[in-house]
This record gives C-alpha cells, structure tokens and sequence, in this order.
C-alpha cells in the first residue's frame, strides 16, 4: 500500500494520543494523532479517523481495551504509543510491558494494518527529578525498536533530537507534550512513514530563548513539586488514574471534518 492510499487511520495510547497539553476539556483536544490525521488528509483527502486513547491508560490496558476496537475498525494505518505510565510506576518490568505493545503490534500488522510508534525521550533532560528514569526509558525504547523490527512497525526516533529538552515542547506539568511538541510528534510519524512533503525539519531546534537563573530554576522545580508532583503521587497512592471513568474521545471512524465528543 503507497503512503497515499490510507484511507482508515485508528489512534491507541494514553493521554499523549488522547491530546493532553494540545487544548483542554472545555474547548477540546487536539494531540499529535489529530494532527498525524491531518497529515494523513492532506496526502489523500477523505480519512476516516478513530481515537481510542484515554489518559492514564497503561500498555497493558491498551492492550485490553482498544486492541480488539481497533480491530473492528479495520484501520489502513493505526499509531500505538504507550508505556511512559507504567515507566513511572514503582514496579516497572520493561520485558512485560514490551510485551504488551509487542502483542498490540502483531495483532494489527497481522490484520494488514501499517503500525507507526515513537520512542519515548528522557524525561530527566526535561524534568531533572525524574533524571533516574533515564535507564528505564532507553531499556523500554530498545524493546519497542527490537518489537517493531520484528512486525514491521514504523518507528519515529521522536526520543533523538536535542529539540525535545526544551521548555517550549512542553507543558508546565513537564509530562505532556504542548502544542508545539504535539506539531513536531505528528511531523515525526508522517515523516518516519513517508508521507508527501515531509521532512527532517521536526528535528530542528528552537530559535533561541533565555535561559533561567540558578535561583530561578530551583524555584520553578519546587512549584512544578507542589502543583504537580504532589497531585500525581496522592492519585498513586490512593489507586487512581486520571482516566478513571473516561472513554475514548473518537470512538468511531469519521470523516476529519466531523469532530468527535470532545470536539477536534
């Protein structure tokens, strides 16, 4: 199948594909799948495009809750991107996680569908907290390249370029990607699988900006702690997920013009 020919695209994930950092539950969030459907439209117009990624969400619970969706959905084309919740879990197995994504990747390439990834960067260089992290992202990110290689899946070196460390392609939570970072999430994947008028320029740093004082970076840690940090560790410790009670955002295949409940 020629790039030009996907006609059915099916989003999986958790809150990076679900659009967290791209707008917001009042107006509506948009997300790197969003704009990769985008991409998608351009290269061959009237896409049909489904999101089933809901926030929180870990590798094995997109395995159990969207594989067999997207499925039925037959998709052309379908991007998985998960594993960063459970990265930030206490107990992380990176062999049982990539074998979560593993599964998922076989299941839709067995089906004839083309899988895209991305591998995920280090957060340390974004939020030097969470610097001991570092191992267990480069192990999870070589286990998604050794799975994809095996499936033939795409993969978008989104974890590569020194572009992904700075401020602007984030949010102030440091953990989802801002608009910015969702554009260059979308460019990567419609770059890594061919789509026309692509290019590298995804990978290209930002103009210049000022950097913080000493002071002033050890003062925006302690706020991102607070505002931050704090909430996420109470949710940890009290057994929720931000995605409690959510649902997928596109559930169905629908023309891009055609937003879904949460509004494109």
């Amino acid at each position: 199948m020629q790039s030009t020919d996907y006609r059915r695209y099916v989003a999986l994930g958790d809150s990076q594909t679900e659009g967290l950092g791209d707008g917001d539950d009042v107006r509506g969030l948009r997300g790197f799948a969003d704009r990769f459907a985008d991409h998608l439209e351009a290269a061959r117009p009237g896409l049909l495009y489904a999101n089933l990624a809901v926030r929180g969400r870990l590798a094995s619970q997109v395995r159990a809750e969207q594989l067999a969706p997207a499925l039925a959905l037959r998709p052309d084309i379908a991007t998985v991107v998960a594993g960063v919740n459970d990265v930030l879990r206490p107990r992380f197995d990176p062999a049982e996680v990539a074998g979560h994504l593993e599964a998922v990747f076989a299941a839709l390439t067995d089906a004839g569908t083309h899988v895209a990834t991305v591998t995920f960067p280090d957060l340390g260089k974004v939020v030097p907290l969470a610097r001991p992290l570092a191992p267990r992202l480069t192990e999870l990110n070589g286990l998604v390249r050794a799975a994809a290689a095996r499936h033939g899946v795409t993969v978008a070196e989104t974890a590569l370029p020194e572009a992904v460390a700075d401020p602007r392609m984030w949010t102030d939570d440091r953990l989802h990607a801002s608009s910015l970072g969702h554009e260059r999430i979308a460019a990567a994947l419609a770059h890594a699988v061919g789509l026309p008028g692509s290019d590298d320029t995804w990978t290209h740093p930002l103009p210049p900006r000022a950097v913080a004082t000493p002071g002033a970076a050890v003062a925006a840690e302690l706020r991102w702690a607070a505002a931050f940090l704090g909430p996420w560790l109470g949710r940890r410790l009290r057994g929720r997920s931000s995605g409690d009670g959510r649902t997928a955002k596109r559930p169905d295949l629908l023309p891009l013009t055609a937003p879904g409940p949460a509004g494109l």
